[in-house]
């Protein structure tokens, strides 16, 4: 672990202090593991205050090391079993992390935009737009430019074609001076276990245990499950009572977290989120089903927030087509990506579209309606 900071001496709104507001207002159960790594946080957070990045000169003030960056902090892989209070404790480091560019991402969808980028390089070569044969320094550059900080969501490597370039992707970032936080179900070494040609991947587990410090939260309770078992999550009719609790689930989703608008980058645009704390985001219907979006932008937004709160779903007629085939494609997204749903609805599942062309395929989507409001689904959830 990193050498020892006093924390009486840091900025009172980092993840430390935040996580010890929560335990006080009696939003989370005190728990050692998760203070110890909400301390590890903190020694980051408080070592990132005054850093500030440059890119090593070049020449002989390069050789002699004068105007040399300092160097980075190291970065944090936090691992540990689903519901031990990973994700809770990111929220609490990326909010308060004294860092004006920073990007906290799921990592799939991080290593998706990176392979786009590559096949946008190598399409450049072939038409001599580019004269470098190797696209990942620019696309770690590109990478750097955006964000000083990375924060990565559930860290995990099973395709192979991300784990033959992460060694030099992740290499190129640090040398960057880019800082990486992530919390991952898997300990580095069992990382790619398996893996088609894992040898070649070894390597990039010896550089995140250079790069960065490594802890293994070993909470023995899984307070996911124990929060899912406790709460509703579709209500209907769309009344007074089913709105007030959909607020208290918003609030208990989202209990010591700034809530903010933002947006998912998505291939050169935004899908606006007007409602989002950590990782929960809060929708309206209309903005996810009357706005010309499709499955990858709901693939998107199941893999940025893992708790979606849709609100004022209401009975959909022969006359909404389309709106229709956009529920029916967002639910079915999110079911796979195992998303923790919370709606408000005109009615039961089976009488949301219980007429017009989309009714037959509807079936279907109000049978996993029903199926993300069952224990069951909720366990699974909870499981990862």
């Amino acid at each position: 672990m990193a050498p020892n900071v006093s924390l009486t001496r840091t900025p009172g709104d980092g993840p430390i202090f935040r996580y010890r507001a929560r335990v006080g207002a009696g939003a989370l159960v005190p728990d050692p593991a998760q203070q110890a790594a909400a301390e590890a946080l903190h020694v980051l957070h408080t070592r990132l205050v005054d850093y500030a990045p440059g890119r090593p000169k070049g020449g002989l003030r390069g050789l002699l090391r004068i105007g040399q960056p300092d160097p980075a902090p190291r970065g944090l892989y936090i691992f540990g079993d689903v519901g031990r209070g990973k994700s809770m404790l990111m929220d609490l480091f990326f909010e308060a992390a004294p860092v004006a560019r920073k990007r906290r991402v799921h990592f799939h969808g991080f290593m998706a935009e990176v392979q786009d980028a590559i096949h946008d390089w190598r399409r450049k070569l072939k038409a001599g737009e580019v004269k470098s044969a190797d696209p990942i320094a620019p696309a770690a550059e590109m990478i750097a430019d955006a964000a000083v900080l990375l924060c990565f969501d559930e860290f995990q490597v099973s395709d192979i074609a991300d784990a033959m370039i992460l060694g030099r992707l992740f290499e190129r970032l640090f040398d960057l001076g880019v800082v990486v936080v992530a919390t991952s179900n898997t300990a580095p070494d069992h990382l790619y276990e398996g893996g088609l040609n894992r040898g070649l991947f070894v390597p990039f587990i010896a550089l995140i245990k250079e790069r960065m410090d490594v802890l293994h939260l070993e909470s023995p309770h899984d307070y996911r499950l124990d929060r899912l078992r406790a709460e509703p999550v579709y209500h209907a009719p769309n009344d007074a009572a089913a709105r007030t609790a959909l607020d208290q689930a918003w609030r208990a989703a989202t209990a010591g977290l700034e809530e903010r608008a933002t947006a998912i980058e998505l291939k050169g645009r935004e899908i606006p989120v007007a409602r989002a704390a950590g990782r929960a985001a809060l929708f309206t219907f209309a903005e996810l089903c009357e706005a010309p979006l499709g499955p990858r932008d709901y693939l998107a937004i199941a893999g940025r927030f893992d708790r979606i709160f849709i609100t004022d779903v209401p009975v959909l007629g022969a006359g909404r087509r389309n709106a229709s085939r956009r529920f029916i494609n967002l639910i079915d997204t999110l079911y796979d990506a195992r998303a923790l749903v919370f709606i408000t609805a005109e009615g039961e599942p089976a009488d949301i579209v219980a007429s017009g062309d989309e009714s037959a395929a509807f079936r279907r989507t109000a049978s996993r309606l029903e199926e993300m409001r069952s224990a069951d689904y909720l366990e699974r959830v909870a499981s990862g």
